[in-house]
């Protein structure tokens, strides 16, 4: 585990795969970007090329870097693609059930040095490693969204996670331009235990009429140097997510404060998912 990373496998070319595997090929490496089907890995690659586009019409970037970095990029729709992979990123639903069953499958194809990172905001590293035969070499690894442009990398050692794990993952965020933060692994983490919150109270400010969402998240905005409100990072990561990860923080801490609002639950029912369903607590385009 010791080795350089030189090739990375995305499992999941979402709103957070497609992103990892942006910034991995843009520092690199070899990427291989794997979703379910070759049509949902495709535009995976698609978004991935987009925000390649957008930079260099912005000049972050110039086109000889965009193309190399989309050249370093594969796509596929079997897990058995990442057997030769230095590091493996599950970036799935946040669904228990789902990622054990992917990591079951990582694990009958890759090597024993292989590191294996979950993407996770808020699930238990250390319950989701308890299955795995190899739990020393997997670790937390949440990124932020959006992944090319968000420099946070939040780093989660599980119990059972080693030293050496650790240490390649630090050593990894800097490799990609993060800028790493290690917790230990608790319901939540430190990110989104903090993040939630204050999502879950701004909802509820708007639920009771306290103000606007424009104006809610424009008072953090400036009274608090926060780069974006709440309610607009909860439309870009998706209502649905967030309800998710309110359900399960309650539960897990039995705090009632993380218990999902009323407005949160409704929004949700009725498909208002944020940007990705093209309404949310602001209306998308």
């Amino acid at each position: 585990m010791s080795r350089e990373i030189r090739s990375v496998a995305v499992i999941g070319a979402g709103t957070m795969g497609h992103g990892i595997a942006q910034v991995c090929a843009a520092a690199g490496r070899e990427v291989t970007l794997i979703d379910a089907t070759s049509e949902l890995a495709e535009i995976g690659l698609a978004k991935i090329c987009a925000n390649l586009e957008e930079g260099v019409r912005r000049q972050k970037l110039t086109q000889e870097t965009a193309d190399a970095t989309v050249a370093r990029i594969v796509t596929a729709a079997e897990v058995e693609r990442c057997g030769s992979c230095d590091l493996v990123i599950e970036a799935v639903p946040e669904r228990p059930e789902l990622k054990r069953a992917v990591f079951a499958q990582v694990e009958q194809v890759t090597a024993e040095h292989t590191l294996i990172g979950s993407n996770t905001s808020s699930l238990s590293i250390t319950e989701l490693q308890a299955a795995l035969r190899h739990p020393a070499r997997f670790i937390g690894l949440h990124f932020f969204n959006p992944v090319h442009i968000n420099r946070l990398l939040e780093v989660v050692r599980g119990r059972l996670t080693s030293q050496e794990t650790v240490d390649a993952a630090m050593a990894f965020a800097t490799v990609i331009g993060k800028d790493a933060v290690l917790v230990n692994d608790s319901p939540g983490f430190a990110t989104s235990r903090l993040g939630v919150l204050l999502g879950l109270e701004a909802m509820r400010m708007v639920q009771e009429g306290v103000a606007s969402a424009a104006d809610i998240d424009k008072a953090l905005e400036l009274g608090y140097r926060h780069p974006m409100g709440p309610l607009k990072l909860t439309d870009l990561v998706g209502l649905d997510v967030r309800l998710d990860i309110a359900r399960y923080l309650h539960e897990k801490l039995g705090a009632e404060h993380f218990r999902p609002p009323e407005i949160l639950e409704r929004m949700v029912a009725e498909g208002k998912l944020g940007k990705k369903s093209g309404q949310g607590f602001y209306e998308w385009k």
